[in-house]
């Protein structure tokens, strides 16, 4: 069995050689094949380069085009800022719609995407090229909750839920013909799964989530699915909070960022979806020894049960020792 057959396996709750490791890496990818990381960021062909590598090196089951949340809103218009060897970043004090008028005259993408979506595509083309016949091929979109933050400004939107609803609303339905068109053309170039960030929806409580970003959500998952895609779905950061709702949305996939207990997550969705994650990418994964990150996962599984897939809580940080990841393939080709 294969790194494709494998997770295609895990998916669907078929019998498995082993569990896959289906870890997050992206600045550890570049500098496995010492790039700056604007490089990794902005032109496909290191990217692809990097995510073969470090696919092969440390045994991952996938590779994917994942490199920043500020990809869809810089071909919106927004101010980024490129730095060397960072990803790049959201100028907040900017925002692109810091006038929320502007909203309406945003453009629609009507199959037409902007440099970095476009890389991002063409990123997912050569994967498929190149280890498709291997890996699991790995596209990403940005969710609602995160989308909208990068075009308003986080701190603008918290309080547009209480100030300005119907705001949100349109704000929402915005990014969701945005994002549905950005994942049907990696779909189109050869993703198996595509991955949703959704990092700001860790912030906001039970109410506004179910009211608000849960509804979006929902609709993007079915319309990635709709199209014949699966889903990962990934929101970094605490939330115990929303673990119900993010149950309910069918996904595929859903990671567990290092603050939410495994077992929680476990109770309070279905006993058949499948889970990733959750050792904190810091202080076990980097700062500890392989034997200790071995044990970590191992109590990841167990609280997780059958249906589970290796990885950290969130990305595998640049300077994570070898070893310690290696730990998480060792886990994985063992169980």
């Amino acid at each position: 069995m294969n790194s494709r057959e494998r997770v295609q396996a895990a998916l669907d709750g078929k019998p498995l050689d082993h569990l896959p490791d289906m870890a997050i890496t992206m600045m550890l990818a570049a500098d496995q094949v010492k790039t700056r990381y604007l490089d990794y960021a902005t032109d496909y062909h290191v990217l692809v380069e990097g995510q073969l590598h470090t696919a092969e090196t440390f045994g991952l089951d996938h590779v994917s085009v994942i490199s920043d949340p500020a990809v869809e809103a810089s071909d919106c218009g927004a101010q980024v800022v490129f730095y060397p060897d960072q990803p790049p970043a959201i100028d907040e004090s900017h925002a692109l719609l810091a006038d929320k008028s502007k909203l309406s005259t945003l453009s629609t993408l009507k199959g037409r995407l902007g440099r970095r979506m476009s890389n991002r595509v063409e990123g997912v083309r050569l994967l498929r090229e190149r280890a498709g016949a291997d890996k699991w091929i790995e596209g990403w979109v940005e969710g609602p909750c995160a989308e909208g933050s990068d075009l308003r400004g986080i701190n603008s939107l918290m309080l547009d839920y209480i100030d300005d609803p119907s705001f949100v609303r349109d704000l929402f339905e915005y990014v969701l013909g945005m994002e549905l068109a950005f994942a049907a053309e990696q779909l189109k170039a050869g993703a198996d799964i595509i991955g949703v960030g959704d990092a700001a929806a860790s912030l906001v409580g039970p109410s506004i989530y179910n009211e608000f970003v849960w509804p979006y959500e929902k609709r993007l998952v079915d319309g990635i699915k709709d199209m014949g895609g699966r889903v990962r779905l990934h929101i970094c950061g605490n939330t115990r909070r929303i673990l119900d709702g993010m149950g309910r949305l069918g996904c595929d996939l859903i990671d567990l960022d290092y603050p939410v207990p495994v077992h929680e997550a476990r109770e309070q969705m279905s006993p058949r979806q499948v889970l990733l994650g959750n050792i904190d990418p810091v202080r076990v994964l980097r700062d500890t020894k392989p034997r200790v990150v071995y044990q970590a996962i191992e109590k990841c599984h167990a609280e997780a049960g059958e249906h589970y897939i290796v990885g950290a809580g969130c990305e595998v940080t640049r300077d994570t020792p070898a070893q310690n990841l290696l730990a998480l393939s060792r886990y994985a080709i063992e169980h």
